[in-house]
């Protein structure tokens, strides 16, 4: 009897990155509900794909989007957190005249931290039940480079993805023993996606796709027990056997193996 195909949710799936991923695991099999609160966006997308609207800011979205993928597929096997927001959204040329923090909103703030820090955390609790029931998971994020954290007028992405990669290292520690494991995916370079804004020459941009070798690896029996890691799509050589790409484009997540870990009573 043929094996069912497995099932993924892919957020932010109406453009850019999230795009190129669910279009990639839909060639690759995978059943994909493609999640985005640009509808016309989704009604691109081609068939077998399922879209469902969905605002990761409202905190009914979550268990919404379980459910129907659940009564559709009857499964969750992956989930890739990949929807966010860029500061674009506020000023389009936010690059070349950089938003200084003292003139963030805090509804700005909470906007910023709600959608990229707080949203991953809650759909990834929300699936969790199903994958370790099943006793199978991926969980797969999609933050940001190191530099882009700490620039100067990036507060409100840099920091709220500084968030989600640290809550990336702690949901990775916290399923350590199970069948589930949580890894973060970055482009590792400015991507010519809608989230950049004016950001210069496009044509000199890395391109979506970038991320679909590393993202099919991880969702492969290859990738069994590889959790709390982090991969650069533009250090991934395709021409290189899948692990040895791996280990060259990957590093534990949250730069762990270049921090001093604390002193802890008793040790």
């Amino acid at each position: 009897m043929p094996t069912p195909p497995k099932t993924a949710i892919v957020t932010g799936a109406a453009s850019g990155l999230g795009r190129a991923m669910a279009l990639g695991l839909s060639d690759a099999g995978f059943n994909v509900i493609a999640v985005d609160r640009n509808a016309a966006g989704l009604a691109t997308l081609p068939e077998p794909i399922a879209p469902l609207t969905a605002d990761l800011a409202q905190p009914d979205s979550f268990d919404r989007i379980v459910s129907e993928t659940m009564t559709r597929f009857g499964g969750i096997e992956v989930l890739v957190n990949n929807a966010g927001i860029g500061q674009a959204a506020i000023r389009p040329d936010q690059r070349a005249n950089p938003i200084r923090f003292w003139q963030i909103t805090p509804d700005q703030w909470q906007r910023f931290v709600s959608i990229n820090a707080t949203a991953p955390i809650l759909m990834s609790r929300a699936v969790l039940p199903h994958m370790l029931q099943a006793n199978s998971g991926r969980i797969i994020t999609v933050t940001t480079s190191l530099g882009t954290m700490v620039r100067a007028g990036h507060l409100l992405y840099g920091s709220s993805k500084a968030a989600l990669e640290s809550s990336m290292a702690v949901l990775a520690a916290d399923l350590d023993g199970t069948a589930v494991t949580a890894n973060v995916l970055v482009p590792g370079g400015t991507t010519d996606t809608p989230l950049v804004g004016q950001a210069g020459d496009r044509s000199k941009m890395l391109r979506p796709e970038i991320m679909l070798p590393p993202l099919l690896w991880l969702v492969s029996d290859q990738a069994v027990g590889v959790s709390g890691r982090r991969f650069i799509a533009a250090d991934w050589d395709a021409s290189c056997p899948a692990s040895q790409a791996a280990e060259a484009a990957g590093a534990p997540v949250a730069w762990l193996s270049i921090a001093r870990m604390p002193i802890e009573p008793g040790t």
